[in-house]
């Protein structure tokens, strides 16, 4: 079996579940607001994550293919914009407010993922607006 080394921190360093690399990845959401400010487009948040991902050596994958299956059959795709450490998916968001409608989709998304923990980044605002979702 597979640990990657935000597992094995969170074992051992927090009751919750990955977080530490939470931590990092809410920690790179902030840089990139302080940095190129708020209200621009989804995909410009998405590549600015991805630079401060590489300047904090964190591992990610960006635009991650995985299969939707509907009883064993392959019915479509889907794309989140971010994969950090093979562990955490990462939704950016430039809207109002992030409310059930996000919530769902992203545990929607753990479960086609088979993976546990999903953070939602709202830039719309001077105030950064973000969400922890545990499947």
């Amino acid at each position: 079996m597979d640990t990657n080394r935000h597992e094995l921190e969170c074992a051992v360093e927090s009751p919750l579940l990955y977080g530490p690399l939470v931590y990092d990845v809410v920690g790179c959401a902030f840089e990139v607001l302080g940095e190129i400010g708020h209200g621009l487009n989804e995909k410009t948040y998405e590549n600015s994550m991805v630079v401060e991902f590489g300047l904090r050596g964190l591992i990610y994958d960006q635009q991650k293919e995985f299969d939707v299956r509907y009883k064993g059959v392959k019915v479509s795709k889907f794309i989140p914009d971010l994969l950090v450490d093979n562990t955490l998916i990462v939704d950016l968001k430039v809207i109002e407010k992030i409310s059930d409608h996000e919530k769902g989709q992203m545990l929607n998304y753990l479960r086609i993922c088979k993976l546990k923990v999903g953070v939602i980044f709202n830039f719309h605002r001077r105030k950064l607006e973000w969400q922890r979702l545990v499947l």
